[in-house]
């Protein structure tokens, strides 16, 4: 039975390192609840782990939530950041995970007010 109508989860972490797994894991298990490839579920893998790292680089010390919604087209993630100036910032981690999401997410973009990393990844499996 096709799932249409969108489910949600929330992860909320410490912004340390130790917890990229726990993230990791999280996002890959829920990317199996859309039709999503094994290729596709590491991709959100990785997408969940880069935007951690940028979370941890900007806001160290602090909490991040995770906020998953997924259905059978896709998987969205935001990631809030809290009050952080996106404008201000000059660190080669976020920089290097800003390269990551634009090139693995269908959508990635930043808000403010509070900050927030939006993610989109789109299935690519038929579903029946």
């Amino acid at each position: 039975m096709a799932q249409t109508s969108p489910s949600c989860a929330t992860l909320t972490v410490s912004a340390e390192p130790r917890f990229a797994r726990l993230v990791r894991m999280t996002a890959a298990n829920i990317a199996t609840l859309s039709s999503m490839s094994y290729d596709r579920v590491e991709d959100i893998r990785m997408a969940a782990e880069e935007a951690f790292i940028f979370a941890c680089s900007v806001e160290p010390e602090t909490s991040v939530e995770f906020a998953f919604d997924v259905d059978d087209d896709q998987v969205t993630i935001d990631v809030n950041l809290g009050n952080v100036n996106l404008d201000e910032l000059d660190l080669p981690e976020a920089t290097y995970a800003d390269l990551i999401l634009t090139a693995v997410c269908d959508t990635y973009t930043k808000s403010s007010e509070p900050t927030t990393l939006h993610l989109n990844l789109k299935a690519d499996l038929n579903h029946a």
